[in-house]
């Protein structure tokens, strides 16, 4: 499926005739294809209205404890592409607490569903591909919004391709694999309904939420210490990595 993406994501970068005149005033540099992004944006918004949130909101009957050992476990399979990841960025002491949430979750935590390590102290290192490319100096590339995926940049999105091919997540059959995504996705679409106001009362919801999803990539590219750059008055307040870890 991710090759799909992969494959999806180049043809849109080829789609250099439906991009923002480079003349335009108005434009936004970082999003050259906006005529186009606007309109999956469309698509998206009417897919989360009509199927996703209905969806998210029939798994939210779920028991809380239940609904938390799914989450720990689909989130449990990540930990061995975390440990990775930090490794290739010099981050030896987390890789090392990555490590050892794998094993402990896996075996005492009964597969990931509890969260022993975590009740231990050793709290989850997460680092995706993309990151490890950006702090290699990587540059982004132009803002996508992608079917049913929403916002993001080749460099992030290209790097989930490479995350999936580790141990165990590319040993999994196609409907663990999906089972495993979709819990994530509902999960975050919960949790981020409270949010949804602030995007639904904006001047520019496509605006906002371009501009959220640079601040959240920054965020975890520096690790929570992005470095200063100049403010605009009309961007978003930082909403925090949830806001778009959905996209992840």
């Amino acid at each position: 499926m991710k090759h799909y993406l992969l494959a999806g994501m180049i043809a849109v970068l080829g789609l250099s005739g439906c991009a923002t005149a480079p003349d335009d005033p108005y434009a936004d540099p970082r999003d050259p294809f906006e005529e186009v992004n606007r309109d999956v944006w469309d698509f998206n918004e009417a897919l989360d209205e009509n199927v996703l949130w209905p969806v998210a909101r029939t798994y939210g009957k779920i028991p809380q404890p239940v609904r938390t050992g799914l989450l720990n476990a689909a989130e449990n399979l990540g930990e061995p592409s975390y440990l990775v990841n930090n490794t290739l960025q010099g981050k030896f002491k987390d890789a090392g607490i990555s490590f050892w949430r794998f094993l402990i979750n896996s075996t005492v935590g009964v597969v990931g569903i509890f969260d022993v390590a975590g009740e231990m102290g050793l709290t989850r290192r997460e680092e995706g591909f993309g990151e490890t490319l950006a702090s290699w100096g990587v540059g982004d590339g132009p803002y996508l919004m992608l079917p049913a995926m929403g916002p993001t940049v080749p460099v992030d999105r290209g790097g989930d391709v490479v995350d999936g091919m580790y141990f165990p997540i590319d040993d999994l059959n196609t409907p663990v694999s999906v089972a495993r995504l979709f819990i994530k996705a509902l999960e975050l679409r919960l949790r981020l309904q409270e949010q949804q106001a602030l995007m639904e009362n904006s001047l520019d919801p496509y605006s906002f939420v371009r501009e959220a999803y640079y601040q959240s990539w920054r965020n975890k590219v520096y690790d929570g210490n992005p470095p200063a750059e100049e403010t605009d008055p009309s961007e978003p307040e930082d909403l925090g990595d949830d806001f778009y870890d959905q996209f992840d």
